[in-house]
């Protein structure tokens, strides 16, 4: 039995670059696509107006209204979000409590305490790899958890491609924590590099050294340093890869040199 009627309310916190495209690709399957306005930027306005999503005053208000909400927020905000959706709900006012998305890069331990306050049977585990779907082949949205399959249906024929892992929360999350370590962990490696090698005045020596065995030193540095726009949600992310793997009895420090190397780049005391 589905928990998502036909043609749900579906809510989107919030519609960043991503959150916008979600709820553009919800539309054709849901009654309304609804995000809460209250203290967002005009830029976040804006991008919910060119998805055709539907401003409602506030977190609360969409709480009440949505049978589907989805999450997609920087990961050290996650919790919190979920926690103010949580305080919204009245479940013995409206019979029903709405399933709840949790679209962010977290750890599956934070997706569990999500799951603690929205309902474990209602929460479904996401993570999305790749960049916003406006088009077919790019991003793939795994979900996990009881509700995975309903929430899958809701994307047929959408620009992304969903995949479900199974009924256990978490596993999409771990799935997102092991490709986040590549593509943002090995990458804060050359952040560090460079630093040290302009801290210690041997920056030319050493990218004479990588070019002779084949590396591009400045690809590599460059391609770093281009993601500080997205330094600041990306050492969030770390954090939660860093406790991913420490719940293992995994070295965690690869991730939380990443962590900080990103807060450093943002706030710039990293200069490169």
């Amino acid at each position: 039995m589905t928990l998502i009627p036909p043609r749900p309310v579906v809510g989107v916190l919030h519609p960043g670059a991503m959150g916008a495209a979600v709820g553009a690709a919800l539309r054709a399957r849901a009654g309304a696509v609804i995000w809460a306005a209250a203290g967002r930027s005009q830029a976040t306005s804006k991008r919910a107006e060119l998805a055709d999503l539907v401003g409602v005053p506030d977190v609360a208000a969409l709480a009440r209204r949505s049978d589907v909400i989805v999450s997609v927020c920087p990961p050290h905000a996650a919790r919190s979000t979920a926690e103010e959706v949580a305080a919204a709900l009245d479940p013995a006012a409206t019979g029903v409590l709405p399933v709840y998305v949790d679209a962010n890069a977290v750890s599956p331990a934070t997706v569990r305490d999500i799951a603690g306050l929205v309902g474990p049977d209602r929460t479904v585990d996401g993570a999305i790899i790749g960049p916003p779907a406006w088009e077919p082949g790019h991003t793939v949205l795994w979900l996990s958890g009881p509700a995975a399959a309903d929430v899958a249906a809701l994307f047929v024929g959408s620009p992304f491609t969903v995949r479900v892992l199974g009924a256990e929360l978490g596993t999409a999350s771990a799935l997102k924590v092991c490709f986040a370590l590549q593509s943002k962990a090995l990458p804060a490696i050359w952040l560090e590099i460079a630093a040290a090698a302009r801290g210690f005045g041997v920056e030319d020596e050493l990218r004479g050294e990588l070019a002779r065995t084949g590396v591009d030193y400045a690809a590599a540095v460059g391609h770093a340093a281009g993601r500080a726009g997205k330094a600041w949600r990306w050492a969030g992310e770390m954090d939660e890869a860093a406790d991913t793997v420490a719940a293992l009895d995994l070295p965690d420090g690869f991730s939380r040199a990443a962590a900080e190397l990103y807060r450093r780049l943002a706030d710039g005391r990293l200069s490169l």
